[in-house]
């Protein structure tokens, strides 16, 4: 049985709600159980309405996405959050990933991009539109000429088994980089890194660090 994944929408545009509502009720276990024009009580009708995902704009009245982002981080996280923006700022993208959010969307790629996300996010992964991808991984290639930036779009055949978060982190422990200085690097916890490593070698049927350096290798991951 499919599970119903239960969405609660936060945006200060009464238009911008309404149209993501229609799409997302097109995939057959999305329903909106909620929706909020400011940040006040964000937290209160999560709960109320067993929501299992927040989608949050940054810029809200009376109370915006980071003030309420911090609330759930001193709370406790009733749902996963994924954050809506004007911006790629990286600075803020940052701030949210600390904070605990699950995804960062611009709002310019939100439409073709929600459904990937919202469904990566049930699945426990983190999810980044493509030009927040870049800004996080611009933020560590400049200083090491071995790596190379991991293949977004137009992926061979064999990358396809792994989402970008993946690429990206099989790259990094290919590189030898430690947990923590991966958790540091990406603004995720050293208990997700772990998580990620542990899908990548089921994934792609390998028991050690040693395959998965052959994989970074044999699809040009690192030099």
């Amino acid at each position: 049985m499919t599970q119903l994944i239960r969405i609660h929408l936060a945006d200060d545009h009464q238009v911008l709600i309404d149209g993501l509502t229609n799409l997302l009720e097109t995939v057959p276990n999305f329903y909106v159980v909620g929706t909020s024009l400011n940040g006040q009580n964000i937290y209160e009708d999560v709960i109320e309405n067993n929501a299992s995902i927040l989608i949050l704009d940054i810029s809200m009245p009376k109370k915006d996405g980071i003030e309420v982002l911090k609330e759930f981080h001193t709370k406790g996280f009733p749902c996963s959050v994924i954050l809506l923006s004007s911006y790629d700022d990286l600075k803020i993208i940052k701030e949210v990933m600390i904070l605990g959010a699950s995804g960062y969307l611009t709002k310019k790629c939100a439409g073709e991009n929600i459904i990937e996300a919202i469904e990566a996010v049930s699945r426990g992964e983190e999810y980044f539109d493509d030009s927040v991808r870049e800004k996080i991984f611009s933020t560590f290639t400049q200083n090491n000429p071995k790596l190379v930036k991991p293949r977004i779009k137009r992926k061979p055949k064999e990358l396809l088994l792994l989402s970008p978060r993946e690429i990206e982190i099989i790259t990094l422990i290919a590189l030898e980089y430690s947990g923590k200085e991966i958790s540091e690097m990406l603004f995720i916890s050293m208990n997700t890194v772990e998580t990620h490593r542990k899908n990548i070698m089921k994934k792609l049927n390998t028991k050690n660090t040693i395959g998965l350096v052959k994989y970074a290798l044999k699809h040009n991951l690192i030099k």
